[in-house]
């Protein structure tokens, strides 16, 4: 069961990073009283020796009991290398909310939560790592590490995102450029988290179809968690009462009546994401369709499931 604390609590990374543990704590025990039962998401501590790698981690002790070679795996070494990809443009700040809470989650806190989370997982699978947040340009790119001082940083990183007052500024999406960028950037065979609603005020999304192929060019493997506030941009539940509705890339406001366009954009939004979908499940990138209400095992159990094909 993930934690009921609210945005006041988490005061430095320290209080971020017990946060994540708790949900991925409570995500782990879970596992055990559901169809995941068995699913290891921990490593061993042994790895198999394989010939002509050096003999020095070789422990000779475990070879005695069992007539079979296993090296030491020590905390430097890794198994995977995933890159944490976070779409920080003006978009991703609705719903626009003064002070977002664990309770009440807007689009980008929720994503950087759900980052905050994997960070943890991998941590504790002993994976390297690294965060890059964008908008019309790369903001934030880390290295690649899995050392708890790296994990300290990107957490560090991630507190940003959650106080509005300090992050949000005007700033449009340019997520096909960005893509191509971390498509071209990113070490080979790398697995790639991308979270985004993928709203850019672009009517040819050939572009952005284009940079996901190029997601693909290096082997990696992707997960793309589209982001949204389901009730209100896929379903646009709201009153039937006089809204201004303000563009927060472009600043662009409408009054309407909901009701008055509530079939065409219902029609048109699901026609435009159901096109995305389509084109990831054509290039081999998963996509999970992300609703911020519905809480964080919508990102672990994807996560998990991609990790073990990834091997």
């Amino acid at each position: 069961m993930e934690p009921n604390l609210e945005q006041s609590h988490i005061e430095s990374f320290k209080s971020l990073e017990i946060l994540a543990n708790q949900i991925v704590e409570g995500f782990i025990t879970g596992l055990h009283k559901s169809p995941f039962h068995g699913f290891s998401v921990e490593f061993s501590e042994h790895r198999i020796y394989n010939t002509g790698e050096s003999t020095k981690n070789i422990d000779w002790k475990l070879f005695a009991r069992t007539d079979k070679l296993f090296s030491k795996r020590f905390e430097e070494e890794t198994n995977l290398r995933c890159q944490l990809v976070v779409d920080n443009s003006s978009s991703m700040y609705f719903p626009v909310i003064e002070k977002p809470s664990f309770n009440n989650l807007n689009k980008i806190t929720f994503s950087a939560y759900a980052a905050a989370v994997l960070a943890s997982l991998l941590k504790r699978q002993r994976d390297a790592f690294s965060l890059c947040t964008f908008s019309d340009t790369i903001e934030f790119l880390t290295e690649t590490k899995s050392n708890t001082a790296h994990q300290k940083y990107i957490y560090s990183l991630l507190e940003q995102l959650l106080n509005p007052a300090l992050s949000y500024q005007k700033k449009p999406t340019n997520v096909a450029q960005i893509l191509h960028t971390i498509a071209e950037t990113t070490h080979k065979r790398s697995m790639i988290v991308i979270f985004s609603d993928m709203l850019e005020n672009t009517s040819d999304f050939q572009e952005i179809f284009q940079a996901l192929k190029h997601l693909k060019h290096n082997k990696h493997e992707v997960i793309l968690f589209h982001v949204v506030d389901k009730a209100k941009e896929i379903d646009f539940e709201y009153e039937n009462r006089l809204y201004k509705f303000i563009d927060l890339e472009n600043e662009e406001e409408i009054k309407i009546y909901p009701s008055e366009v509530k079939q065409h954009y219902v029609e048109s939004i699901k026609h435009l994401f159901q096109d995305l979908k389509t084109k990831c499940r054509q290039y081999q990138i998963d996509i999970v369709e992300v609703d911020i209400n519905q809480g964080f095992r919508q990102i672990l159990v994807p996560y998990l499931l991609k990790r073990k094909k990834y091997f």
